[in-house]
């Protein structure tokens, strides 16, 4: 058995000599030359994009330095892979001849691939948004986690993880959450006719006094929105810091505005609805309505 495969090894060494037009003692300094070009380019490849990287985040953003660290990585892989070739005595001219053909069958098998690469170099350098950045795309509500040649990928509210091709973004309507510093909450009221609008007035400024992640400038804005057919609709608008716990602020405030109208007896507006019984009088029927006009 082991004659055998002694023998199945020499053949094998041969062939791959012969094939290489080497001589099968000079298989092993050539499979070493090979082994040490391919770590050489790793290490490399790691060690410069990793340079590239750090100069790219002195003037970009985020996504900018991964498509950077990315771009030279793999050009350095490329130059590795080429290297090996050469070692193998693997003529340039056939490369060139290969690549030719390969980028004419690749250019009509990934047309839609280099329209998103194309997309992503504009992305690129428009920068509507950066890693970290909740944004809304169509119906996607996100945290941008990675912006790629290719995609850009998203975390949801709700731990989803969503791709979205380049352009597709290029195409559609960018909603950006996170750019600007502060941000404004709008809060619909539903007021009763019969309720004093100055006591509700007081009462939301109050409130916006109270709650310390609310900003006093710009200053809060309270009107009169419309006059409901049951209730009038009251705007309060208020703004808050945007870098983080948005949501929770806004929640805060419904929250105290809700304990605020129980407590000094604050009236809503309710809708009503006239129910008219057959042989008898009509009655008339609430349904109770939130702060903010919903059920």
């Amino acid at each position: 058995m082991k004659v055998g495969a002694i023998k199945i090894k020499g053949s094998a060494a041969e062939w791959l000599a012969e094939l290489l037009d080497v001589k099968a003692t000079d298989l092993l300094a050539i499979g070493v030359q090979i082994a040490l070009l391919i770590v050489a380019g790793l290490l490399l490849g790691r060690l410069l994009s990793g340079t590239a990287a750090r100069l790219a985040a002195r003037r970009g953003s985020a996504q900018g330095v991964m498509i950077t660290r990315r771009f030279v990585f793999y050009a350095i892989l490329v130059l590795t892979v080429l290297a090996v070739l050469d070692t193998l005595g693997v003529s340039p001219s056939v490369l060139l001849g290969a690549a030719g053909i390969l980028s004419v069958a690749l250019g009509f098998a990934s047309q839609t691939s280099a329209s998103n690469v194309i997309s992503g170099v504009f992305l690129l350098g428009e920068r509507p948004f950066s890693v970290g950045d909740a944004i809304v795309v169509g119906e996607t509500t996100g945290e941008v986690l990675s912006v790629d040649l290719l995609s850009v990928k998203l975390r949801t509210f709700d731990n989803l993880y969503v791709r979205v091709p380049n352009e597709t973004l290029i195409k559609s309507e960018i909603v950006n959450l996170s750019r600007n510093p502060i941000r404004r909450i709008d809060i619909d009221l539903r007021v009763a006719y019969d309720e004093d609008l100055d006591r509700v007035r007081a009462l939301l400024r109050r409130i916006a006094l109270e709650e310390p992640a609310l900003l006093q400038e710009p200053e809060p804005i309270i009107w009169v929105d419309r006059l409901g057919d049951s209730a009038i609709h009251v705007r309060f608008l208020v703004w808050a810091s945007n870098r983080g716990g948005f949501f929770d602020t806004r929640s805060r405030v419904m929250e105290m505005i809700a304990r605020a109208f129980a407590k000094e007896g604050v009236a809503v507006g309710y809708q009503k609805v006239r129910v008219d019984e057959p042989g008898g009088t009509g009655a008339a029927v609430g349904s109770l309505q939130g702060p903010d006009g919903g059920p």
